[in-house]
């Protein structure tokens, strides 16, 4: 196994740039995402560490080599892809050994990493099928084994779950979060899917126009994001963004909107705000109160939602949509005004301009 560094990588196709100016490092046995809308610069990231794509600028290192001019056969990486690219006229057995008979490895040698991979993904008994004669979580499972029994340094992984449907991507979710436990390879994953980034990565980098915003740790990514995108991106339903205007009393900041004023616990607040702001509360930061609506939200309920495990409450501050994920046992009625109590600890505060953040 090895680690893979990227140092100042830049991918231009002619005057767009695709990715700008990338450096990270992903340490080796560990899983990595890259995460971000489409059109972000990932699969592009990906392509160039598989050598599929030629980096403009910078290097790209797997283990102690740099391998920006190494061929992609001789990279020792294994990668899977979205439309699984096996073969239809070979059988699942002959799809999983075509590399390795490639690389002239002995029959009994292909047998036996070929069985061990299909005993590990659970289609040992699929070995003689056609792709076709397969559902989509089992060609899933043949491309996977095919990058298994390389036994490679790295895995990379292109939104290998987008053509699933939702039942089953929780269940390949849950095998490959399962399968890495096991193989312990360094795996770099690329998915727009911030759902996945969470439940799969050790760390995650979500991206934008070609620029990592943050690099971190699902939860420092959820509970301390970099800027207001990642803050949007990340967390689902996604995070109330709010303009506001921000004010320094007595010790405390105080954030003013329509239908709000929130003041700041002295330990949280600044006096170094702009005054103009966007205010960053998290649906599931709201809160009913009993009674007091002090730093509370008022807003009219347009739609409400109920998940079973969840109520999501949808209403509107001025042009501002608020959604609220509440104890399924709320009592809420559509065309109702409530108030909604803020968890002043997990609030963010944005740069209106910049949109850095700044509490």
């Amino acid at each position: 196994m090895a680690g893979v560094t990227l140092t100042s990588i830049t991918k231009r196709f002619g005057e767009f740039t695709a990715v700008d100016d990338i450096t990270m490092a992903i340490e080796d046995g560990k899983f990595t995402v890259l995460v971000g809308p489409s059109g972000c610069g990932k699969t592009t990231t990906l392509r160039m560490v598989a050598g599929l794509e030629e980096a403009t600028a910078g290097e790209i290192r797997i283990g102690e080599r740099v391998v920006n001019c190494v061929p992609p056969k001789d990279r020792d990486i294994a990668m899977v892809f979205q439309n699984y690219a096996l073969y239809p006229h070979m059988d699942v057995f002959n799809n999983m050994a075509f590399g390795l008979k490639l690389r002239k490895y002995p029959k009994d040698k292909i047998n036996q990493r070929v069985q061990e991979a299909a005993e590990l993904l659970g289609i040992e008994e699929k070995l003689k099928s056609k792709p076709r004669e397969l559902s989509g979580g089992q060609r899933q499972r043949v491309a996977v084994g095919r990058a298994i029994v390389r036994n490679p340094k790295v895995f990379l992984f292109d939104e290998p779950l987008s053509n699933l449907d939702a039942k089953l991507r929780v269940q390949m979710r849950t095998e490959l979060e399962e399968l890495h436990h096991t193989l312990q390879t360094t795996t770099v994953y690329v998915t727009h899917d911030q759902v996945e980034a969470m439940t799969l990565g050790d760390r995650i980098a979500v991206m934008k126009d070609g620029v990592i915003q943050q690099y971190a740790s699902p939860q420092e990514t959820y509970d301390c994001p970099s800027n207001q995108f990642v803050a949007g991106f990340i967390g689902s339903p996604a995070m109330n963004l709010l303009p506001a205007s921000a004010s320094y009393e007595g010790g405390r900041t105080i954030l003013s909107g329509d239908g709000f004023r929130i003041v700041l616990p002295t330990a949280r607040s600044l006096d170094t705000l702009p005054s103009r702001v966007v205010m960053g509360v998290r649906p599931e930061d709201l809160d009913v109160p009993t009674s007091d609506t002090t730093d509370a939200l008022t807003f009219k309920v347009i739609v409400k939602e109920q998940l079973g495990h969840t109520l999501l409450v949808y209403g509107r501050i001025e042009e501002t949509q608020i959604v609220a994920s509440l104890d399924p046992h709320t009592m809420v009625e559509v065309d109702s005004e409530i108030h909604l109590k803020v968890n002043l600890q997990t609030l963010h505060v944005f740069d209106s301009e910049t949109g850095d953040t700044l509490i």
